[in-house]
């Protein structure tokens, strides 16, 4: 019944991805005694944002920790918190925007375990078409814009940014389409102008000449918490250490990616781009600590533009910082 419900929230791109990967081996935790559970099945789906995770799981960082990763790759922010819900993973990735709307909905008592990505400047841009009519976020007012689905990250950014500008966001005319599908539907004319994160600006630029119109990262949503990743806070109760550990292991990852040098193979291998893209794509910023007072700009925006019917506090859907 919740997985009916989570997809009819559209509430984030579908990026598509299958396969599996996993670590090997087990041991007892650094921090003294062993997990309460070694092997951990997480949820993921195909984006440049978790370049951290797969590289601390190439070179051991949660085998250091007594952690086996289980990964299964699923296609939107939906389907990984689906599985979540379902018992089918221990902890998904996501946008923001799935979880703070499950538990508006009293769907399910999620906890927040490692922050990911917030937006770094022009790492979401809304662009256009060469020579369109459309030059600046004022002339957005009446048009058609693509984004990946109603109420996700995508939609709520681009909202605020036209706010920002005191545009007229109610003859705008909303399209939903997958990013993957997006730069083709700009250049057949089927949207005026089209909301996208990396690696797709880099793509769009690349295939039809994609102009940006705005970065979305700036003013009310500059630095944005995108996505990050989270767990049933019953599973983070009964399991502590397991927990902890998948937070040192995101830390020291996390930390090792702000050298652009050590992230870029992952950010190929696995999110799916080539290597003159990836070379060319402006990054996100990468987190893994949590800050509720950051983070709750999220559920703060999604109030504002009636996304969620009452005020969210994120403070108490944090997990407990290792």
């Amino acid at each position: 019944m919740f997985r009916r419900a989570v997809l009819a929230l559209a509430l984030s791109a579908a990026l598509t991805g299958c396969g599996a990967l996993g670590g090997s081996g087990t041991g007892p935790a650094p921090s003294g005694g062993t997990v309460e559970k070694p092997k951990i099945k997480v949820a993921l789906i195909s984006t440049i944002d978790l370049a951290p995770l797969h590289l601390a799981n190439k070179k051991g960082y949660f085998k250091e920790e007594g952690l086996e990763l289980e990964i299964t790759t699923a296609p939107s922010s939906q389907a990984t918190l689906a599985s979540l819900i379902s018992g089918q993973a221990d902890f998904a990735f996501a946008s923001y925007v799935p979880f703070f709307v499950a538990q508006d909905k009293k769907a399910a008592d999620i906890k927040i375990v490692a922050d990911s990505v917030s937006a770094s400047p022009r790492s979401n841009m809304i662009v256009t078409k060469p020579g369109s009519a459309v030059k600046s976020v004022r002339d957005l007012a009446g048009k058609k814009i693509g984004v990946s689905a109603l109420n996700t990250a995508s939609h709520i950014m681009s909202m605020a940014a036209m706010k920002a500008e005191g545009v007229d966001q109610s003859a705008v005319k909303w399209t939903p389409i997958p990013f993957p599908d997006m730069a083709a539907a700009l250049s057949r004319g089927d949207v005026d102008a089209a909301y996208l994160p990396e690696p797709f600006i880099t793509q769009a630029a690349k295939t039809i000449g994609a102009v940006p119109v705005a970065d979305v990262a700036t003013g009310p949503t500059e630095d944005f918490p995108i996505a990050g990743y989270g767990a049933l806070a019953k599973f983070t109760a009964d399991n502590p250490k397991t927990v902890t550990a998948f937070q040192r292991a995101m830390k020291k990852a996390t930390d090792e990616s702000a050298d652009r040098a050590a992230i870029q193979p992952y950010v190929v291998e696995f999110g799916k781009v080539d290597q003159d893209t990836a070379a060319l794509v402006t990054l996100p910023h990468f987190h893994s600590t949590l800050d509720a007072r950051r983070l709750q700009r999220v559920p703060d925006q999604l109030l504002e533009f009636h996304v969620i019917g009452q005020r969210i506090d994120a403070g108490p859907m944090l997990a407990p910082q290792g």
